[in-house]
């Protein structure tokens, strides 16, 4: 795995993200402001609720563009194993019973799954209990987390 092409990769998955966010916005706001949906009484909520909905999605669509041009900016550098483990890596972990996971430490989006040719790269942030833990490990550490009440256990088995 190269940790530019993941990088793109998720560049190009906020961007269609991003596409269908502003769409979805549109098509609320659309929805919210057409003359059927203007209240007749204090029970017709339907204009109301488009509202609602449209000002979701304007929130949407700007959390999306930020998050997009936070990964435009960001550049990413080959491991120092100086520092450990540092925004923008791609880090593999390895749990007890030997399955592995595949996570990419970065500023934003978290929880955005990339396909990478048969792999799935998760995106975590240094904000979330992983990401923290994982600041400044390297190869070969092994870290514990507690996840809804229970204890795993991790080996950083390679990092890029």
């Amino acid at each position: 795995m190269n940790k530019q092409e993941v990088l793109q990769l998720i560049v190009e998955k906020l961007t269609i993200d991003l596409d269908i966010a502003q769409r979805a916005a549109q098509t609320a706001y659309e929805t919210a402001t057409h003359e059927e949906n203007i209240a007749e009484n204090k029970y017709d909520t339907l204009g109301l609720e488009a509202s609602y909905l449209a000002a979701g999605q304007a929130r949407r669509v700007e959390e999306i563009r930020q998050s997009l041009v936070l990964y435009q900016k960001l550049s990413v550098t080959p491991f120092n194993g100086d520092k450990g483990i540092q925004s923008g890596d791609l880090i593999t972990l390895e749990n007890d019973q030997g399955i592995e996971q595949h996570l990419f430490l970065g500023p934003d989006a978290a929880g955005l799954k990339i396909p990478v040719g048969e792999l799935i790269v998760t995106v975590i942030t240094s904000r979330a209990p992983l990401g923290q833990t994982l600041l400044g490990k390297l190869p070969g550490d092994e870290l514990e987390i507690v996840v809804n009440g229970t204890r795993q256990s991790f080996e950083v088995t390679r990092i890029v």
